[in-house]
């Protein structure tokens, strides 16, 4: 006996106008716009830590204590027009800039011998574990007797800074990359040099980053520490010689002009250099969202 087959009828149904639809996306309001961007919202940050400030410093009234934000914003813009505050500002980064680059071709080459050789990464890791944790600040009174009062003993201090930030983060970033790219470079022929610079380096680069700006920030602060400690280099003195002298003549609005200084500079290099080539590289080759 056969089974009969249940046919399903067919359903036919009107086409049916988009425009009958609600809205499938809703736009922006003027205020989420603004909100989304990111350079709006650390303004605002910004704003509200001087907003703080001068009602703290109010509070307080003791402007040998805490100045006020306005007396801060006054005795800057004196020592910019009067107090050669943007030369000190000069001779801070000009020393900076020799030290940071000295630091980033040594972190190089130290992690290339490191990548390409087992010996060469015991030798990284080992040099890491006993100089990474000692300060930077604590090798100033040695580098005061090898390279005397100036230039030279800044720059070495400062390599110091440098150098192990961005030796372990490269290393690091040369160790995550994948199998597939790795057999990739080595399928095209890919050794030595051009190995690391066209396969690890793009695969690494945000954890290479990741180190250019913790180095930058280790740099900046031991430089100022430094010029703190004994500031004058080849007889003109940066921003933490500065500050120092301001310190010792009472001088509280004018010290806490050049700590706007430095923060104001930390800022421009992290938000403007930083952001840039983070925009032209990893995200730009879709690393980060």
């Amino acid at each position: 006996m056969s089974e009969r087959v249940a046919l399903r009828p067919e359903i036919y149904r009107d086409q049916v106008d988009a425009s009958a639809f609600g809205v499938v996306q809703k736009p922006l309001s003027t205020w989420e716009r603004i909100y989304n961007q990111s350079a709006v919202r650390k303004v605002f940050i910004l704003i509200m830590l001087a907003i703080f400030w001068e009602i703290y410093a109010r509070l307080l009234n003791n402007p040998l204590l805490f100045p006020t934000f306005a007396a801060t914003i006054e005795a800057f813009i004196e020592a910019v027009v009067h107090g050669g505050l943007l030369g000190k500002a000069w001779t801070s980064i000009k020393v900076l800039l020799i030290g940071y680059s000295a630091g980033i071709a040594l972190a190089a080459l130290l992690t290339v011998v490191a990548i390409t050789s087992r010996f060469g990464t015991d030798l990284l890791e080992t040099l890491t574990s006993m100089f990474n944790p000692l300060p930077a600040i604590a090798l100033l009174p040695l580098a005061l007797i090898w390279f005397g009062l100036g230039n030279g003993s800044l720059v070495f201090v400062l390599i110091h800074s440098v150098l192990w930030a961005v030796a372990l983060n490269t290393h690091s970033g040369f160790l995550s990359v994948s199998n597939t790219m790795r057999m990739v470079g080595r399928n095209y022929g890919l050794r030595g040099l051009s190995y690391v610079g066209r396969i690890l380096i793009p695969a690494a680069f945000p954890s290479i980053l990741t180190g250019l700006k913790i180095g930058w920030a280790f740099a900046w602060r031991t430089l100022i520490a430094a010029e703190l400690v004994f500031g004058v280099s080849s007889g003109s003195g940066g921003l933490g010689w500065f500050i120092y002298e301001n310190k010792n003549q009472l001088e509280i609005p004018s010290v806490f002009a050049g700590l706007f200084t430095v923060i104001v500079i930390g800022l421009l290099v992290e938000n403007v250099i930083f952001r840039t080539v983070e925009a032209k590289t990893v995200r730009k080759w879709g690393m980060q969202s």
